[in-house]
């Protein structure tokens, strides 16, 4: 009892710092210092916060110095800088916190949200919040000011000791607007701090820190109305600092491709204000986070983003439904065995409708030419939308629209309210490509106003999540990442990547990778087609990612012709859901592997995939409840190294405890379900 009672005490410690008289033929007093300490739940880590003429914190875990003393400011437009010149502080005295918190659509049921506050309060109307976690720290600023501010500038360091090796995903810009422009699609690449990029170079949060003992991760959590966090090589030579775009002074209209018919972006074609934000004056801000933990399969795992995201907005969100989509994109509409010309019309659609019918999937999308391209209110003719949603609700299947942002932007509320009464079930935003204030407020706006007329959202050609899923649960999934559409124009290293999403992109939140191309292919025998797509890996690989990749709206991205073709494959993907009861990361490592178990009721799935090394990996069965259960399980083929989609469909019965020695290919992987048998 004494042991737990040091463990939860936060330490208050206040410091007065004097120059010694003389030592410097300077007799001035160094202005008061306070420093605050607080202990994680587990003992385990120590935050300590030094407050002087700056506010500057450090980390440590496990007896290792995680962060350095960095430094944390905003400063405003009239030259008010948070903490000032000579701050006067003090400390809130709270207690620890200790709860559950029940979710509404998520990789799990109930979150524990468990840490020691602090919180600093000025006298200049401001203060900064700090949770402690067992797995890691975060903080914030609130203001207390009247009207509205100007976030001029905002000052959050990470500097670290020693030449760490990095996870990193730089931003890929296309050539296209300012420094800020990208698609927040690129691969990540694995460097020492020493050698991250300097000047312009930015980026993509979440990034991943390797201390040996310790694993570290930095984003951020509860975005809204600000720009969001890049990060760049900060002043030291291991450091790194939150960079932020700049409020849009004027944009350009762009395209992208010739069938989009272009003003589908609004690309930033001037230069930018000198400052972040026009925001509210009392508020709080975005939360600064830091995961720490031991093994890289905890980063797999970890609700940190979910816990620090505000509560839902939606009373009553028993209306939203997860599910799987039937998606036209990735194959061009490519049917085969049916007696009409495919394409963007109604007679493909409806096949798309009944495949999905068929396999109980939730929704179909109508992709790119839904709509005119500058107006989602002009639906294409071809589509006989009115006749075709009559159809779809006749099968119990939805219809998700696609539209860029441009298209939607200036008429929310009629076409949220235009389309909920038509039947069409959500929207596929698409091409915001930024994440300044303004788009951040557009997420936001749009979230909203989906919700009041019962409509799902997918974001893509969106930034990172930061928990806007928790807060508007109908905000399904968002891409933010580099997804299998890149292997219709270029030769990624796909399967490594996929290897690598999971412990950091997917860290942020959900994510909609557009998994199960029943056409993928090995290293050797892969080949760039935009119209003939495929995908690599095995097909156990394209299989298992339904299991490892969260994504609460999941795409089956093949054609209807070729997943009918290989009925046994879909019969087992169908079914696979897509929110879950519990999650357990089970083993892995960045870039090489991982194996991932998910509980929904009494049904387990797991899922494993590997990089293009091949491997023998032990999957122990000691999480599941005491017990015997059937297990239907898909392997890659003897000859699957050479042809990708050689898989062996099997079954078996196990034992709760019992461990399995699996065989992955080159780019391989392996699904199974598991059902208790019923005594």
């Amino acid at each position: 009892m004494r042991q737990e009672k040091r463990l939860l005490t936060i330490l208050f410690v206040g410091i007065l710092l004097v120059s010694p008289s003389g030592a410097f033929g300077n007799t001035t007093a160094r202005p008061k210092a306070k420093e605050f300490k607080v202990l994680s739940p587990d003992g385990k880590t120590l935050l300590k916060v030094t407050v002087a003429e700056s506010i500057s914190y450090e980390i440590e875990s496990g007896g290792l110095k995680i962060i350095e003393p960095s430094k944390i400011a905003l400063t405003l437009s009239d030259g008010t800088m948070l903490p000032g010149t000579n701050p006067s502080v003090k400390s809130e005295n709270l207690k620890p916190v200790n709860k559950t918190v029940s979710t509404a659509i998520y990789k799990k049921a109930v979150v524990t949200d468990r840490y020691n506050p602090l919180v600093l309060s000025f006298k200049e109307g401001f203060s900064v919040e700090f949770r402690i976690y067992d797995d890691g720290v975060a903080y914030r600023f609130r203001t207390d000011f009247p009207g509205s501010i100007t976030v001029k500038e905002e000052t959050a360091e990470f500097n670290f000791g020693a030449d760490h090796s990095a996870w990193l995903q730089y931003l890929n810009r296309w050539g296209k607007g300012d420094k800020y422009y990208t698609t927040f699609e690129n691969a990540y690449v694995n460097i020492p701090l020493s050698k991250t990029a300097v000047a312009d170079s930015l980026i993509v949060a979440p990034a991943v820190v390797d201390l040996g003992s310790r694993k570290v991760a930095i984003t951020e959590a509860d975005l809204e109305d600000y720009p969001g966090m890049f990060l760049q090589r900060g002043k030291g030579e291991f450091s790194l600092k939150g960079a932020f775009a700049p409020v849009p002074r004027t944009t350009s209209i762009s395209g992208s491709r010739p069938v989009d018919e272009g003003n589908l972006e609004a690309v930033v074609s001037g230069d930018r204000y000198d400052y972040l934000a026009v925001t509210k004056g009392a508020r709080s801000f975005p939360w600064r986070v830091i995961v720490i933990v031991e093994s890289d399969i905890q980063l797999a795992d970890n609700d940190m983003v979910y816990r620090l995201a505000s509560p839902s907005r939606i009373v009553d969100a028993s209306w939203i439904k997860p599910g799987k989509v039937s998606w036209d994109w990735w194959i061009e509409n490519d049917l085969w065995g049916v007696d009409f010309r495919a394409g963007v019309n109604y007679n493909t659609y409806r096949e798309y409708i009944s495949f999905a019918s068929e396999n109980k999937l939730e929704y179909i999308i109508i992709d790119v030419g839904f709509s005119k391209s500058d107006d989602i209110m002009k639906v294409n003719p071809a589509l006989r939308i009115e006749e075709l949603i009559l159809y779809a609700d006749s099968m119990n299947v939805g219809i998700i629209a696609w539209a860029g942002w441009l298209a939607i932007i200036n008429q929310m509320e009629e076409a949220c309210a235009k389309y909920s009464a038509m039947g069409i079930k959500g929207f596929k935003i698409d091409y915001m490509n930024r994440d300044d204030q303004e788009v951040i407020k557009f997420y936001y706006a749009l979230a909203e106003t989906a919700a009041r007329h019962k409509l799902l959202l997918d974001f893509h050609g969106a930034s990172k999540p930061t928990g806007m899923n928790r807060t508007w649960p109908n905000v399904l999934t968002s891409e933010g990442v580099k997804g299998q559409e890149w292997c219709r124009w270029t030769n990624p290293d796909q399967p490594k990547h996929a290897v690598t999403l999971p412990f950091i992109r997917m860290l942020a939140g959900p994510v909609d990778f557009t998994p199960g191309v029943f056409r993928s292919e090995s290293k050797d025998r892969f080949k760039i087609s935009w119209t003939g797509s495929m995908g690599q890996g095995t097909r156990s690989h394209q299989m298992a990612m339904y299991v490892v990749f969260e994504s609460p709206l999941q795409m089956l991205s093949d054609s209807p012709s070729r997943y009918r073709e290989n009925q046994e494959c879909t019969d087992f993907l169908a079914p696979v859901p897509t929110v879950w009861d519990e999650t357990k990361a089970l083993d892995g490592k960045i870039g090489e592997y991982i194996i991932m178990a998910r509980r929904t009721g009494t049904t387990w799935y797991i899922g494993a995939l590997t990089s293009w090394t091949q491997r023998k990996v032990e999957i122990d069965l000691s999480f599941l409840p005491e017990g015997i259960y059937n297990l239907e399980f898909f392997r890659d083929g003897s000859n699957s190294n050479r042809y990708a989609q050689d898989y062996k469909r099997e079954t078996r019965t196990v034992s709760a405890g019992e461990k399995l020695t699996v065989q992955l290919a080159s780019g391989g992987g392996w699904a199974a379900r598991l059902d208790p048998v019923k005594k």
